[in-house]
């Protein structure tokens, strides 16, 4: 049974190959080859994710079958572009399993240790951005009670993918 463990700024590089992995797995065909590069070099690669994990405000979980990490979940002040959010509001931003784990129960997993950080010392407002078209990823998240309360778009290089915002109030 893979663990999940809280991820350190020592995990910067594991946590950056998983992340480019489980990204161009799941959306490596959806954009032009130099697009997808440009996102991951300024959005996954390991400087980035070594200033997200050295942030106090951030949080990522990894999910270890024992050999590597097969999946993550990442967390921080909410960015998305929403009139009702609050300083203090925390954004699920990423939560990705490889392939080869998915419908196992990983993902809720994630979700579970994810949701013991946010709601202490109290319940804590979520918000998540989900692509418009992942109908999986949104009842996923229904089931946390996250429904649809805007959306706004994602740039992936000159792509531009329609997003839904999501809130768990």
């Amino acid at each position: 049974m893979p663990t999940v463990r809280r991820a350190t700024v020592a995990d910067a590089a594991v946590l950056s190959a998983i992340a480019i992995a489980t990204y161009t797995e799941t959306f490596g065909d959806s954009y032009p080859p130099q697009d997808l590069r440009d996102f991951l070099d300024s959005h996954y690669s390991f400087e980035p994710q070594q200033r997200e994990l050295a942030d106090p405000r951030n949080a990522a979980w990894l999910l270890d079958d024992g050999e590597r990490v097969v999946g993550y979940l990442a967390a921080g002040p909410n960015s998305l572009p929403h009139a009702e959010a609050s300083e203090g509001d925390i954004e699920l931003k990423r939560l990705y399993l490889l392939a080869s784990h998915q419908r196992g129960g990983h993902g809720a997993r994630l979700m579970d240790a994810f949701l013991a950080w946010l709601d202490q010392p109290q319940r804590r407002t979520l918000w998540v951005g989900v692509w418009s078209e992942n109908l999986g990823a949104q009842r996923f998240y229904a089931r946390y009670g996250c429904s649809k309360v805007g959306e706004y778009d994602f740039p992936v290089g000159d792509s531009v993918d329609r997003e839904f915002i999501l809130r768990r109030a």
